[in-house]
């Protein structure tokens, strides 16, 4: 029985737990989603949840603190630089596990865990932007744009009209221009034959 044992030891002394966990975190900042056992990602999760919260205030002292934990100076510019951008609007809940099925060799339960925010398959942007409306609020604004779209319409059908009317009047022009030119050559004709018969 488990009797108040808060931490899964995971078959470890404290100094290797504190160690793999640190593995573990700076992987998974560094690569977004990680594969291993369940009872590793759970015990994961509570070692990074903190620190990815931790990351959200760029100062020097939560940069230390972070620093304590991961022992890595590159993955601390990563967190700080690339990951704490994107869980900014983010209260909690940064990491996922997804269950993959069982290990070969041991039969141990594995899965990914990966960042939220992070995968482009369940993230959705569409989904956030989304705002509340009242139904006056609303009406009145379908009703402007509705204005709108009837204004532009009939903006575009004037200036097509405009057009048509120019290209009228150009085909008519040219229609006339066209005329006396075929009617001179008809005149010259007329007047060479009487000259033949002479």
């Amino acid at each position: 029985m488990r009797h108040g044992n808060k931490v899964n030891n995971l078959g470890r002394k404290s100094a290797h737990r504190k160690a793999m966990l640190s593995n573990m975190a700076c992987s998974l900042i560094q690569h977004k989603r990680i594969n291993t056992t369940i009872a590793k990602a759970k015990a994961l999760r509570t070692f990074v949840e903190p620190l990815l919260t931790k990351s959200k205030t760029d100062s020097t002292h939560s940069r230390r603190t972070v620093f304590s934990y991961l022992q890595n100076k590159d993955i601390v510019t990563e967190l700080f630089r690339e990951v704490a951008p994107k869980i900014a609007d983010r209260e909690g809940g940064y990491t996922r596990i997804i269950r993959t099925g069982y290990r070969l060799g041991d039969n141990a339960e594995m899965c990914l865990i990966e960042l939220v925010d992070f995968n482009e398959l369940y993230t959705n942007d569409k989904a956030k932007k989304t705002t509340r409306r009242s139904r006056r609020g609303g009406a009145k604004k379908d009703v402007a744009e509705a204005t709108v779209v009837e204004e532009t319409t009939a903006e575009v059908a004037d200036e097509t009209s405009e057009a048509e009317a120019t290209t009228e009047a150009t085909v008519e022009a040219e229609a006339e221009t066209a005329e006396p030119e075929a009617e001179a050559p008809a005149a010259d004709e007329a007047t060479e034959e009487p000259s033949e018969d002479k």
